[in-house]
């Protein structure tokens, strides 16, 4: 099939064994529908499902950030603050789509203040599906993010055909440290000792994002990433949230990662599953 056949409204399916996978470039490259055995994972509609946060993740404080001498202003979409990039919300490209694996890309653009490249591939088998991202800059250098916003479904619906499961998602996660959340919703650099959900909070985990969700007698995911920073959302009765990031959220003013000519920012992340029944 051809790449331009793989890009209408429907949205490019990737499949593997008993695992769908539907990606939608017209929608911010994001993955709308994840069905293993039949069972859909994410929250369905067009601002769920699993979106790429890029190429900032999280609030950045009242939608302004610096580079060097320049200061700039992005569109405040979560007043006071902006949140989650702009590549939710425009069309990428396919470059690439074959039954297991697919890559895509769009070009940075106002209200981005810098001209670069995001691209993210997909690679999906039985049992893990492997995303990366990565941004490059065309001239200038400018601090970025990179991450994903995935919408677990808290509840995966009705029991098992052998009666099994049916239980809510529970998440497991050993966390170093949790950034203190101030009263305007970001960190205020201070760290603290991980405390009780539910969360809307980023943590840090050193050797690397590893969080386990769980939903009894039904399947076991596991969300994992060489980055250190994860957030963890689930203060809606309707699903749970594990956001891989290059780092934490207002990342761009209090941890500047540069893009530069020579050094893209590369991100990537796996979601790895076993079948409790």
């Amino acid at each position: 099939m051809t790449t331009e056949e793989r890009t209408d409204t429907r949205g490019v399916r990737l499949s593997a064994g008993d695992v769908e996978l539907t990606v939608a470039p017209d929608n911010g490259c994001r993955v709308a529908s994840l069905r293993i055995d039949g069972t859909e994972l994410l929250r369905q509609g067009p601002r769920f499902g699993s979106f790429p946060m890029v190429p900032w993740c999280g609030r950045v404080e009242l939608g302004r950030f610096r580079n060097g001498g320049r200061s700039h202003q992005l569109p405040v979409n979560a007043p006071p603050h902006a949140i989650h990039g702009t590549g939710r919300e425009v069309a990428w490209r396919t470059i690439s789509a074959d039954t297991t694996a697919a890559a895509f890309a769009y070009d940075l653009a106002d209200p981005w203040p810098y001209s670069g490249r995001v691209s993210q591939t997909f690679q999906l088998t039985p049992d893990s599906l492997t995303t990366t991202m990565s941004v490059e800059t065309e001239g200038d250098s400018f601090p970025a993010q990179a991450g994903w916003h995935p919408w677990f479904l808290r509840d995966l619906g009705e029991e098992a055909a052998d009666g099994a499961g049916g239980g809510e998602a529970e998440i497991s996660f050993q966390p170093e440290w949790q950034e203190e959340r101030g009263e305007n919703h970001l960190p205020t650099g201070r760290r603290i000792e991980p405390r009780p959900g539910p969360w809307d909070d980023c943590f840090g985990m050193p050797d690397g994002v590893d969080v386990t969700l769980t939903w009894p007698g039904r399947l076991e995911l596991k969300v994992t990433s060489r980055s250190e920073w994860v957030v963890v959302y689930d203060e809606q009765a309707e699903a749970v949230c594990v956001e891989p990031q290059s780092g934490p959220p207002n990342g761009l003013n209090t941890l500047p990662r540069l893009v530069t000519p020579i050094d893209p920012l590369e991100m990537s992340m796996t979601w790895s599953w076993r079948r409790l029944a």
